[in-house]
C-alpha cells in the first residue's frame, strides 16, 4: 500500500516536471514553431480537459439563465398579484366613493384592519382607523357599498372596534323589499367555524308569509340602530324549526368580511333621517309611496262615497218632506172647523146662520 502511494507520488512529480519542461520549451520557441505543437497538444492530450471546460461553461451559463428566468417569472407573478390586489382595492374605493356621493353627508370613512392571529378562524370583529374624535360612537352602524357590515362596539379617540354580523351579539330588524315580511336577523352559527359560518338567519317571520329564494332582505329601521333600506342579503332557503307561529329563513349576506378594506360609519343624525334609496331599496320606498298613494286614493274614494250618500239622503229627505206636506195640504180641505175663540177676546160672536157677505160677494 505504501509502495503504491509512493509510486503515485513519483508519477505526479514526473508529470509536473514534464509539464514544466514543456512550458519552458513552448516559451522559448518562436511563434511559427509553437503553434503546431500547441495544436497537436490540444487535439491529443489537452482535448479531454478542453471538453470538460466547455461543458462546465455551458452548464454554468444554463444555470445562470435558468436563475434569471425564474427571477423574471417571480417578478411578473408578484406584479400580477399586486395589480390584481390594486385593481380590487380600486374597485372597492370607487364603490365607496359612489356610496359616499349618494349619501352626501352623515358618515365617517374608515379603513378596516383585519386581525392576523392564526388562532382566529372566524372573523367576528374588525379594527377601524377612526374613533370618537371623528364623531364615531358606540352602536353606530358600519356599512359598505354592498350592504350592512356591523356596528361599533367600542370607540377610542383614534381607533374603534366594530363587531361584524357574525358576532353572537349582533341582531337587527329586517324586512323584505315589498314590506310584506318582517323578522329579526341573527348570525347563523355564532362563534363556530364552518362552511356556512358567514350565513345569517331571519327569524320570527309570520307563518302566513313565504319568502322565495333570491328575495332581497333590507333593514327595517326598527330599534334605532340601523336605518331602513340597507341591504342585508338574499334568502337562500327556509330552515325547518319547531316554531309553529313563525318561520326562519337562511340568508346569504351581501358583504364578505374577508374583502372588507374600507367602510363608512353612519352618525346618529343620519340614522334618524334615514338613507333613502342608497342601497337600491327603491322597491321599499316605492312600495311605501304606493301604499301612501293607495291609502290617499281610498280616503278620497271614501270621502266621495260619504258625500254621495249624504246627497242621496238629503234628496230623499226633501222628497219625503214634500210628499208629507202635499198630503197634509190635500187633507186640510176636509179638516173639521176649529172652535171660535172670539168670545175669549171680548168680540161679538159671528152668527153662523147668517151668510158671510165677504164670501158671497161677487165682482
Amino acid at each position: 500500500m505504501a509502495n503504491a502511494a509512493r509510486l503515485g507520488n513519483r508519477v505526479d512529480v514526473g508529470l509536473l516536471a514534464g509539464c514544466v519542461v514543456l512550458s519552458l520549451v513552448m516559451v522559448v520557441l518562436k511563434d511559427e514553431d509553437r503553434e503546431p505543437i500547441a495544436s497537436g497538444l490540444r487535439r491529443s492530450l489537452v482535448a479531454p480537459l478542453v471538453s470538460l471546460q466547455r461543458g462546465a461553461e455551458r452548464w454554468r451559463n444554463a444555470w445562470v439563465a435558468s436563475d434569471q428566468y425564474q427571477t423574471t417569472i417571480d417578478s411578473l407573478s408578484l406584479r400580477a398579484a399586486n395589480a390584481q390586489a390594486m385593481r380590487s382595492e380600486n374597485d372597492q374605493l370607487r364603490k365607496l366613493i359612489g356610496l359616499g356621493s349618494r349619501l352626501g353627508w352623515g358618515f365617517v370613512p374608515a379603513e378596516a384592519l383585519h386581525s392576523t392571529a392564526q388562532s382566529e378562524e372566524l372573523v367576528t370583529t374588525i379594527t377601524l382607523t377612526a374613533g370618537s374624535s371623528a364623531g364615531i360612537k358606540r352602536y353606530s352602524p358600519v356599512v359598505a357599498p354592498e350592504g350592512i357590515v356591523g356596528m361599533i362596539q367600542t370607540a377610542d379617540p383614534s381607533m374603534s372596534i366594530a363587531i361584524l354580523y357574525t358576532h353572537p351579539d349582533f341582531h337587527a330588524s329586517a324586512m323584505s323589499a315589498d314590506g310584506a315580511a318582517f323578522g329579526i336577523i341573527y348570525p347563523h352559527n355564532p362563534g363556530v367555524a364552518r362552511a356556512d359560518a358567514y350565513m345569517l338567519e331571519m327569524r320570527n317571520v309570520p307563518t302566513k308569509i313565504t319568502l322565495k329564494p333570491g328575495t332581497v332582505i333590507y333593514t327595517a329601521g326598527l330599534g334605532g340602530v340601523f336605518p331602513r333600506g340597507i341591504t342585508v342579503g338574499t334568502v337562500a332557503q327556509e330552515i325547518k324549526t319547531s316554531e309553529v307561529w313563525s318561520r326562519t329563513y337562511l340568508v346569504r349576506p351581501a358583504v364578505t368580511p374577508s374583502r372588507i378594506t374600507t367602510v363608512l360609519v353612519l352618525n346618529a343624525q343620519r340614522v334618524t333621517q334615514g338613507t333613502g334609496n342608497v342601497w337600491g331599496g327603491a322597491a321599499v320606498n316605492a312600495d311605501s309611496a304606493t301604499r301612501r298613494i293607495a291609502a290617499a286614493g281610498d280616503s278620497i274614494a271614501k270621502q266621495a262615497a260619504q258625500l254621495e250618500a249624504q246627497a242621496r239622503a238629503a234628496v230623499l229627505d226633501s222628497v219625503r218632506r214634500a210628499t208629507i206636506d202635499s198630503v197634509r195640504r190635500s187633507l186640510g180641505a176636509f179638516a173639521p172647523p176649529q172652535a171660535d175663540t172670539s168670545h175669549a177676546a171680548g168680540r161679538p160672536a159671528r152668527d153662523s146662520t147668517r151668510p158671510d157677505t165677504a164670501r158671497t160677494k161677487r165682482p
